[in-house]
């Protein structure tokens, strides 16, 4: 048997949360495989997998034949979920957010920590990191600094950007974010995280994906049916919360964030009024999960309806710059 993938964040919790599982799930964000296992061998009669980068599909080539056609693997973005899985489903589970195999290949573009080209395209498809921050005007690549990354240096940072111009690889990147900051203390984070998460989130459309892959959930989802969304940053999971509020009215009739979808038959209900987070042990074997949040809705019978993205909190660039 081959080797497994890496457990990945909250597996126990997300399981427990959607007991029983049946029927056919989706997996929205395949990435290693560790949800759609995890899944399978709780008992699913199938799993569609589905993930825009090509390469997640080559890795699991050595394991996936173990479930035959339990599993089956689809390349596409989670927006068109309801599409790609050509018919009512059971559940979907998304992770949000890149990949730790990602992040560990240079190549790809996404690390701070080993240079590569600047690139951090999860499909390979579109223009790169280094397209739009070559030719973005500085007022948005600052805007993108700040509404998708909170970083506040954004504008120091992006003249910054715009002065060194041409970049091509990660480590230039990071050096001039670096050389705009503070030196971090003992225990802060790298001091280009911020400003690596919002240019991949920006060169993915991850906010507006993010958007229309919950409402792709909803669209694909049979009555009872789970959607389970497991976030790490705190503008994802705004939009979450949010998205699952206004489709279940729980966000209460004066709520200014979805006035209109408060009118609507709700077409979730909500099996937690908290987000989930991980337990110590899990905290101890994998630190990363430390700002990982999950989410559940069950799905009701009401229709689906229309999801208006500035109601839930998603940050809006004047331009892409691209």
């Amino acid at each position: 048997m081959a080797e497994a993938p890496h457990i990945p964040v909250l597996l126990g919790p997300l399981l427990r949360a959607v007991q029983p599982v049946q029927g056919t799930w989706v997996d929205g964000t395949f990435g290693a495989g560790g949800y759609a296992r995890g899944l399978l061998e709780q008992g699913v009669d199938r799993v569609i997998g589905i993930d825009r980068d090509p390469a997640v599909f080559r890795m699991a080539e050595a394991w996936a034949g173990e479930y035959g056609d339990r599993l089956r693997l689809v390349q596409g973005t989670f927006s068109d979920l309801d599409r790609l899985a050509g018919g009512p489903v059971d559940g979907v589970v998304l992770d949000l957010g890149v990949s730790s195999m990602q992040l560990d290949q240079p190549e790809r573009g996404f690390s701070f920590l080993r240079d590569g080209p600047l690139d951090m395209r999860m499909g390979g498809d579109g223009p790169s990191a280094a397209d739009l921050l070559n030719t973005a005007p500085e007022q948005v690549i600052a805007d993108v600094l700040y509404l998708y990354g909170e970083e506040r240096a954004s504008r120091r940072i992006a003249r910054a950007i715009v002065a060194a111009r041409p970049l091509s690889r990660t480590g230039q990147l990071s050096d001039i974010v670096a050389g705009c900051l503070p030196r971090p203390k003992p225990g802060q984070s790298h001091p280009s995280t911020r400003a690596f998460q919002a240019i991949r989130i920006w060169v993915n459309d991850e906010f507006g994906q993010l958007v229309a892959g919950l409402a792709a959930a909803e669209r694909a989802l049979r009555p009872g049916g789970k959607l389970a969304v497991v976030s790490f940053h705190s503008l994802e999971d705004r939009i979450v919360k949010r998205f699952m509020q206004a489709r279940s009215n729980s966000a209460g009739g004066g709520s200014r964030y979805a006035p209109e979808a408060a009118r609507e038959e709700p077409a979730f209900t909500l099996p937690f009024r908290r987000a989930i987070g991980a337990d110590e042990a899990e905290l101890a074997a994998n630190p990363r999960a430390r700002s990982a949040l999950l989410r559940v809705g069950i799905r009701t019978a009401a229709p689906a309806g229309r999801v208006d993205p500035a109601a839930l909190g998603l940050p809006l660039l004047s331009e892409r710059g691209a």
